[in-house]
C-alpha cells in the first residue's frame, strides 16, 4: 500500500523542523560548552586563594590581597590580579630573561585589554609572564607553553 501523503508531509515537516531547530541552537550549545572550561574566582588573599584552588601558583605571596583568578580548565590558560603591599615582585620570580613569547587568551573586566600587547612582561614568575604596575601585579598564563616545555 502507498504511503499517505498526509504521513509524507508530517514526516517531512518534521525533518524541516528539526533542521531549523538544530542550525538556530547549535551554535548557543557550543559557546555553553565552551563557557563550561572557564573557571573564575576571587579571594580576599593569597593564602586564601591558595587554600582553595590548587592551580593559584604558589609563588603568589600569602600577604597579596583583591586577588582574582581566571582559568582555562580546556588548554590551561590562566589570568591572575592581586595587590601586592609593598609592591616588589614575589620570591622566585626573575626580571627580564623569562618567556616573553605567547599572548593573553582569555579576557576579565578585572584583567586590562592589551595589557600583554602594550606592555611587555617585566619578569616572569613560574610560567607566568608578569607586569607589576606599583603595587598592582598581573600575571599571565599561556597553556600551549606549557605544554611545548613539558615535551
Amino acid at each position: 500500500m502507498p504511503p499517505r501523503t498526509g504521513t509524507v508531509a508530517a514526516v517531512t515537516v518534521t525533518v524541516l523542523g528539526l533542521g531549523v531547530l538544530g542550525a538556530t541552537f547549535a551554535p548557543m550549545a557550543g559557546d555553553l560548552l565552551a563557557s563550561q572550561h572557564i573557571e573564575e574566582s576571587s579571594y580576599t588573599s593569597g593564602a586564601q586563594a591558595k587554600t582553595a584552588r590548587a592551580s593559584v601558583p604558589r609563588w603568589l605571596p600569602d600577604n597579596a590581597t583583591a586577588v582574582r583568578y581566571k582559568l582555562s580548565t580546556k588548554d590551561g590558560d590562566r589570568l591572575l590580579r592581586a595587590h601586592l603591599p609593598g609592591g616588589t615582585l614575589p620570591v622566585g620570580c626573575t626580571t627580564g630573561g623569562g618567556p616573553q613569547t605567547g599572548t593573553v587568551k582569555l579576557s576579565a573586566t578585572w584583567f586590562p585589554a592589551g595589557r600583554a600587547a602594550a606592555v611587555q612582561p617585566t619578569a616572569s614568575c613560574g610560567g607566568y609572564r608578569v607586569v607589576l604596575d606599583g603595587e598592582q601585579l598581573y600575571a599571565w598564563q599561556d597553556g600551549a607553553d606549557l605544554i611545548a616545555a613539558a615535551r
